[in-house]
């Protein structure tokens, strides 16, 4: 595995964007792991990750940060801890297009909790559903005390990746130095 001083963790149901997020964002081919989708009763999509993404940008200083995407599907819930080991947080993505997107987040969210302090949100697919936008998860955000940053975004489109990534590492430097 490639190892960076800083990694960020990308993470999220099959179908959330993960791939698509690191791909518009890295500076660097992206080493995919994608594979064909064996299982089209949680998603349609042809392929999906089973090992991990990785992709790379450089921070303004030529600090490059290390882009790692986790396979969505909870079945390959071990790796996300080996994953999330020594990264300055997650970006945890979900499809707001599926009937179950806030269950998906508290699922995430809690997963990623126990690996990560430091999490942002990014809702996707947004343009398929737009009733209510994020109104369901801030709420949620709030009746649990949670103070987290939540985007609607394109993961194919890159300033919308990067407004997560660069919220991520604000957050990391003014919570934990």
């Amino acid at each position: 595995m490639i190892l960076h001083k800083y990694k960020i963790v990308f993470g999220g149901k099959k179908g959330a964007g993960k791939t698509a997020a690191i791909r518009s964002l890295s500076e660097i081919s992206v080493l995919s792991t994608e594979a064909h989708n064996t299982d089209e009763q949680s998603h349609s999509k042809a392929l999906t990750t089973v090992g991990i993404d990785y992709g790379e940008i450089k921070l303004d200083d030529e600090v490059a940060v290390g882009l790692y995407g986790t396979p969505g599907q909870d079945r390959f819930d071990f790796v996300w801890s080996v994953i999330c080991k020594g990264a300055i947080g997650a970006v945890v993505l979900i499809d707001h297009s599926q009937k179950d997107a806030l269950e998906d987040l508290k699922f995430y969210f809690q997963a990623f909790k126990e690996y990560v302090n430091n999490i942002v949100v990014g809702v996707t697919h947004v343009d398929e559903d737009p009733q209510h936008l994020l109104k369901q998860y801030k709420d949620w955000m709030n009746l649990n005390k949670l103070t987290m940053p939540i985007f609607a975004i394109d993961a194919r489109e890159k300033d919308d990746v990067l407004l997560m990534v660069e919220a991520l590492i604000a957050r990391a430097e003014v919570e934990f130095g």
